[in-house]
């Protein structure tokens, strides 16, 4: 079964590109093209796709707002089209609960393998990249977190605790699990049961909590 993709980018010619290169892959279909971030959200609710690759900086309505909307509405996983010059658009994505990010200057191999990994469930794109932002974000954040923050913690286990902060280090489930000794598949597992307990999105979300909390 193909991956139903929308693309959602305001420039004309990098849209046609991204379309050019999705549609060379025989697992991924584009199903819709938005030039604005309005037009994305009408599309994702008319559409269904399984992903949204949104670009952040649109107009009419910003990326990070448009993720917001698709993601609360439950109509598609969300893939973030960034660069790093933009790293608070970033994190007001994955608040937003985008899936992940991918950055623009990608190679069009890299940028199939981000639609599939996404697919499968796995929220952080190039981990590499991931732990830099991350590493920035959480720079900023000098405060220590305080007793109330680190109480959302008191309903995870053990190893739960152990998968959110591998999380926190921009960890691929399967370098999790070797990083715990444990099958994919369990890792996976352990996942979902973290973001149902945090009430949280995406595993991105997951990842920004556990540098905030310092996990």
């Amino acid at each position: 079964m193909s991956i139903r993709v929308l693309v959602a980018e305001d420039q004309s010619a990098v849209r046609a590109g991204l379309v050019l290169i999705l549609g060379s892959a025989p697992d991924i279909e584009v199903v819709g093209e938005a030039g604005d971030g309005e037009a994305a959200v009408r599309l994702a609710r008319g559409l269904r796709p399984d992903l949204v690759l949104m670009d952040v900086s649109m107009p009419r309505l910003d990326g990070v707002s448009a993720t917001r909307q698709v993601v609360s509405e439950g109509l598609a996983d969300v893939l973030v089209l960034t660069t790093f010059d933009l790293d608070e658009y970033v994190f007001g994505a994955l608040r937003a609960g985008a899936s992940g990010f991918l950055l623009k200057d990608t190679e069009a191999r890299g940028l199939l393998e981000a639609i599939r990994t996404v697919a499968r469930g796995e929220g952080l794109i190039a981990p590499a990249v991931t732990r830099r932002l991350i590493a920035e974000f959480a720079g900023a954040t000098t405060a220590p977190p305080d007793t109330a923050d680190l109480a959302v913690l008191d309903s995870l286990t053990r190893r739960e605790r152990e998968v959110l902060g591998c999380l926190g280090e921009g960890l691929s489930n399967a370098e999790v699990a070797v990083r715990l000794s444990m099958a994919e598949a369990t890792v996976k597992t352990h996942v979902s049961r973290v973001l149902g307990k945090l009430g949280l999105r995406s595993r991105a979300q997951a990842a920004v909590l556990a540098q905030e909390l310092g996990i």
